[in-house]
């Protein structure tokens, strides 16, 4: 691997007095896959096996992996190129009058509304145009298009085009001193940093940031609590992936507190970026679990994410991810693709990009001496190999 994760496991192992038996056997990896760790023979170590290795070593998995490891890119970014393009070659914006300013929010609401729908054939069609009109925008209209933008290519996994157009959408926001979205471009530039892996990074800039927006729950505006909950969900996330549980759970506790005092999912624009809300916070409490190797927990904390209150569809989607990951876990395999073919229908576009979909429905697959139509087909739209 490009991490150089099997000299880091084997030094690890070593210095906590462990043989690769010893390890196997408190880990619960085989012991001939470690061996091929560390002899740099697999270079397909799933994150959640590596986290594994880490727990049972107690460290973190930063130790394990390094902290510029290698992401992986989408398979298949053909339709982005002119968005791509936008992005890196922006040009030279002609000044907009008040009324096209207006006209040009609006269409940038419209895109919104696309993103969510999973309606991404459309809106790799209007995003280019929409940047280049932004260029002539006001500081705050470029930053939110610019966003918008960067979200696209987070969760299509154009990431090296994401961290431009998120950079670019903090500088923006930063310079008109608006603070709530400026820390909403944190946030999705967390989401990035998450992707890429970086988490000590994220829990550092989640952490700053949301000791910069913490708001008085009892007096804040929507706004300022959707923006601090969701830095703190940001910062749980990747201390729960970096095996550090209790600071996990102490920002999940924060940003539960702040749900409590909306007591529902807010929208609209600036809220598009920041909905949050206690069926968030419950779904993520959900991905939380999932994370930290525990099926039985996870499929108890579903029971109880607020029946009626309708996240973002990205998150909303996650959760049902992360509740067939659990059901699979538990080696509930039909349950699992179910699920999995529940998203198809209804997030298609979104699903494909998710190679947390390709594992678990490979790992159906090699358990099945044959597989039945529905299985096929569904493995041909994701991609899986078998």
């Amino acid at each position: 691997m490009s991490w150089d994760l099997g000299e880091r496991l084997q030094s690890v192992r070593k210095r906590r007095g462990l043989t690769q038996r010893e390890l196997a056997e408190v880990s619960g990896v085989s012991l001939s896959f470690i061996r091929k760790i560390e002899q740099g023979e697999r270079d397909d170590v799933r994150m959640d096996k590596i986290r594994r290795l880490a727990v049972a070593l107690k460290c973190s998995l930063t130790v394990l992996i390094g902290t510029d490891p290698t992401p992986p890119e989408s398979r298949d970014g053909e339709i982005w190129g002119p968005t791509r393009d936008a992005i890196t070659m922006p040009r030279n914006g002609i000044g907009l009058d008040p009324a096209e300013e207006r006209g040009l929010g609006e269409s940038l609401t419209a895109a919104v509304k696309l993103y969510h729908d999973n309606e991404y054939d459309q809106l790799a069609r209007i995003l280019p145009k929409l940047i280049d009109e932004g260029q002539g925008a006001s500081p705050l209209m470029r930053s939110r298009v610019l966003q918008l933008a960067g979200s696209v290519m987070v969760q299509t996994r154009q990431l090296r085009t994401a961290r431009t157009a998120l950079q670019q959408s903090l500088a923006e926001a930063e310079a008109t001193g608006n603070v709530l979205d400026a820390a909403s471009a944190v946030i999705t530039l967390c989401w990035l940093l998450l992707v890429e892996r970086q988490f000590d990074q994220v829990r550092t800039l989640a952490t700053r940031w949301a000791d910069r927006v913490e708001p008085r729950l009892s007096v804040a505006t929507e706004q300022e609590i959707s923006t601090w909950g969701w830095l703190l969900l940001r910062g749980s996330a990747a201390a729960i992936r970096d095996n550090r549980p209790d600071e996990a759970d102490d920002m999940m506790r924060l940003a539960q507190a702040g749900a409590v005092a909306i007591r529902r999912e807010g929208f609209g624009y600036h809220q598009y970026w920041t909905t949050f809300g206690p069926a968030t916070v419950a779904m993520k409490r959900v991905e939380n679990a999932v994370v930290d190797n525990r099926p039985d927990l996870a499929l108890r904390l579903a029971r109880e994410v607020p029946p009626g209150l309708r996240p973002t569809s990205d998150n909303r989607n996650r959760y049902l991810l992360d509740v067939a990951s659990a059901h699979s876990e538990l080696r509930r395999y039909d349950a699992s693709f179910e699920i999995l073919q529940q998203l198809s229908r209804e997030a298609r576009p979104w699903l494909v990009e998710q190679h947390i979909a390709r594992d678990l429905l490979g790992q159906m697959i090699a358990k099945r001496r044959t597989l039945t139509a529905d299985m096929r087909t569904l493995a041909d739209i994701i991609k899986v190999d078998y």
